[in-house]
Parts: C-alpha cells; sequence; structure tokens
C-alpha cells in the first residue's frame, strides 16, 4: 500500500502541471542523441576511433568516473553539491593499499581490507551529510571540508613513504580482462545498475529525487529529511570509496590524490547527461550517458589529432552547451543565478 509520503514524493517534480504524455521526453533522450553523433562523426573522421580495441579502451577508461558519478549523481538530485570526492577517494586508496599485501606492512586481509577502505569512504560521506543536516550550511562548504578531513587521513598514513600493492585480487580488477572488458569496467556495470535500482525502487532513491524536486512539501507529508540526507551521502561516500579502490588498482600503489579531478569531472559528467543542478530531475542512467559522452570525447579528440591545446577549449564549449540545454526549460523556475 502506497502512503502518503511516497505518494508525494512520485508527484513532487509538478504537482500543479498535467501529467506528461507517453513516451520518452525529448529532454531525456538528447544526451544520447549527442552520444551517438559524437561517436559517429569521430569514426567518420579516424578508422583508429572505431576500432574494437579503441571501444574497449574507452569503456575501460570510463570505469572509475562511472562509480565516482553514481555517487555524485543521488547527492545532485537532492539539489546538493558535493566536494568531498578527492578527500574520500584518497582515504580510501591508501587504506586499502595498507590493508592488502603491500610493500610497507606484514597486512595481507585481501576481500576484507578492501570492505575496509570502502567502510571507511562511507563513513566519511556519512560525515558529510551530518555536517549538512546539523550545521545547517550548504553541501559544498561541508563536502569541502569533509575532503579536508579525507586528505589529512589519506596523508597520515601515507607518511612519506608510498605503499606499493603486490595482492593478486586487487591487481586482478586492472589487469584481467571479461569478455573483452577488464573487471573493473563490469564492477562500474554493476554500480550503475544498482544505482538505478536503488533510484527506481527504493525509497531512498525517491525521497533523493523528491527532496531535490520540493523539499517542503515532502517535509509535510510527514517524511523526517534529514535521516535520508545522510543516508543518500553515505551511499555517495560508498561510490566515492569503490572508486578509490578501483584507482589503487590501476596504479598498483596508494595515492593521496588518488581522487584529484574527479569531483569536477564526476559533475561534469552527470550534468551532461541531464541531471540537473537544481535537483529533481535526471539519475544514474542519465549520469552514465553523461560519464560516456565526456570520455568519448577525450578519446575521440586525441585520435583525430587535435592538439592538448585546444582540447580542454573544446570540452568546455560542449560542456557550457549541455548545461545551457539542460536548464533552459527550468529557466523559469532558476530566476536567481548562484
Amino acid at each position: 500500500m502506497t502512503s502518503l509520503a511516497d505518494a508525494d514524493a512520485e508527484e513532487f517534480v509538478a504537482p500543479s502541471r498535467p501529467r506528461p504524455r507517453r513516451g520518452v521526453p525529448l529532454r531525456d533522450t538528447g544526451p544520447l542523441l549527442a552520444l551517438i553523433a559524437i561517436v559517429v562523426v569521430f569514426s567518420l573522421l579516424s578508422s583508429d576511433f572505431r576500432a574494437i580495441g579503441n571501444l574497449q579502451n574507452i569503456m575501460d577508461a570510463a570505469a572509475i568516473l562511472a562509480v565516482a558519478t553514481c555517487g555524485v549523481t543521488f547527492v545532485l538530485m537532492m539539489g546538493s553539491i558535493d566536494l568531498s570526492v578527492p578527500g574520500v577517494m584518497g582515504a580510501s586508496a591508501i587504506a586499502v593499499a595498507l590493508l592488502v599485501e603491500n610493500n610497507r606492512n606484514d597486512n595481507d586481509f585481501g576481500l576484507l581490507g578492501i570492505l575496509l577502505a570502502v567502510l571507511l569512504a562511507s563513513t566519511l560521506g556519512g560525515l558529510s551529510g551530518l555536517a549538512l543536516v546539523t550545521l545547517k550550511v550548504p553541501s559544498f562548504m561541508t563536502t569541502l571540508g569533509v575532503s579536508a578531513v579525507g586528505l589529512g587521513i589519506a596523508t597520515l598514513m601515507f607518511s612519506g613513504v608510498q605503499p606499493n600493492i603486490s595482492d593478486n585480487l586487487l591487481d586482478s580488477l586492472a589487469v584481467s580482462r571479461f569478455l573483452g572488458l577488464a573487471y573493473s569496467t563490469w564492477i562500474a556495470v554493476v554500480c550503475v545498475l544498482i544505482g538505478w535500482l536503488i533510484q527506481r525502487y527504493s525509497r531512498l532513491g525517491r525521497y533523493a529525487r523528491a527532496i531535490g524536486g520540493a523539499e517542503e512539501v515532502l517535509a509535510l507529508s510527514g517524511v523526517r529529511v534529514a535521516p535520508y540526507k545522510v543516508a543518500v551521502f553515505t551511499l555517495a561516500g560508498t561510490f566515492y570509496g569503490l572508486a578509490g579502490v578501483l584507482v589503487t588498482s590501476q596504479l598498483s600503489a596508494g595515492l593521496v590524490q588518488a581522487g584529484r579531478g574527479y569531483d569536477f569531472a564526476a559533475i561534469t559528467a552527470a550534468v551532461v547527461g541531464g541531471t540537473l543542478l537544481t535537483g529533481g530531475r535526471g539519475g544514474v542512467l542519465h549520469s552514465a550517458v553523461g560519464v560516456l559522452i565526456v570520455t568519448v570525447l577525450t578519446n575521440g579528440l586525441v585520435q583525430v589529432g587535435v592538439s592538448p591545446y585546444w582540447q580542454g577549449g573544446v570540452q568546455g564549449f560542449i560542456v557550457v552547451a549541455a548545461v545551457a540545454a539542460a536548464v533552459f526549460p527550468q529557466r523559469r523556475r532558476n530566476q536567481v543565478t548562484k
């Protein structure tokens, strides 16, 4: 039986508007059509781009960003911003490197070490959520502080000596392949699937979207919003922690800066895929398309020989265009530029 709160969560986007017609809205298909167009253009411009090996490389390159973007997406759906990714990934990367077989100590916890590193990241994510609901300050401030905490923990564990891993299980995630793709890529696919299932079928996913669309309505319907905010940030931290583990597997070493740049890259991918910064619209599948757009664009520009000096500008232009296209239908709602 559907509760009043659940009903409100499902109707939060535009309760005063009539239900949309059946079919997939253009705004949802736009990023996918853009991805197809980019792939077609680069395939025509470069034979190397359309090679099977290069397509496999694109999927492998997108894996870590896809995992991190799953976490960012849930936070964005709430209308919040998460800048804790570098610190959380860094703490997870150093922790897992020191917990599995390595050159710094006698630890050899294997899978348990991986789980403990992800648990540390989940705890840091939960700390972001607790700081948000208790301090009542903007999320970008609290998460920036938690990122600093994570980097501090990582630096203390690093102790000036880089831990190199020799654990077979962790190494295999980046080296071993199944159906032509690295194990880490399949892990990313599973993360996207799990994220979509949580978003689509769980109360946490529905309420995360509802908080971003109309938090006041959800609160008036009797839902305690604060615990769900903490839960969303904890879930996001879990994804960041797994991304940190995958970076360590890829580099065969733990680095404090393992998550450097992934915060803005994940936010960019999510927004390009159609997840709004203002919350209430988008989702994991949208963001996964955004990850592929960003990765294909980067790979394609290299394949067609575009100078690295121009690549950043081209990518930036496309990102701005994508954000403008996503926000344009919402221009009346977003009267204030923040």
